[in-house]
């Protein structure tokens, strides 16, 4: 049987970063709020392990985002197929991405989905082009974590 995952990825801020990916991949910001509330009303957490970003609750220093057409808990918002979390660590990045993304364009669209990229808040990198092999854009999300734009 397949094992369900997910991609985690250190930020140093979880929300911002989560909103940027979900507008890159066009997924969707997953809303944990409802669960907060219960949990806030049961005193099972404190208003310490809660941050509001965009007008709704959220768990201080995370953010997930997961594929719009995947199925989700409605009570927490967590996603039950292709998903991000985004998770807060004290330190910085200090190397080269041992895993990365990559984001496919359409057809002949590379030049396109670069300028939505980068309108966004990503940066260009280098470009490659490695003729029939492929050509795509290194590429900087605004936290300097790297991804391709194919």
């Amino acid at each position: 049987m397949a094992l369900s995952w997910k991609l985690v990825i250190d930020s140093t801020n979880a929300p911002a970063l989560a909103d940027f990916w979900a507008a890159a991949l066009e997924y969707e910001v997953e809303d944990p709020s409802m669960l907060i509330e219960q949990l806030l009303a049961a005193g099972r957490i404190g208003d310490e392990a809660v941050r509001e970003h965009r007008g709704r609750k959220t768990f201080r220093g995370y953010a997930a985002i997961r594929h719009p057409e995947d199925p989700f808990d409605v009570t927490s918002g967590v996603g039950r197929g292709r998903r991000l979390l985004f998770q807060d660590v004290p330190e910085g990045k200090s190397g080269k991405n041992r895993l990365h993304l990559d984001v496919h364009s359409e057809p002949g669209g590379l030049a396109k989905l670069v300028a939505r990229l980068e309108d966004l808040g990503a940066t260009r990198v280098r470009e490659v082009n490695k003729g029939p092999a492929g050509h795509w854009w290194i590429m900087q999300d605004p936290e300097g974590n790297e991804f391709c734009a194919a």
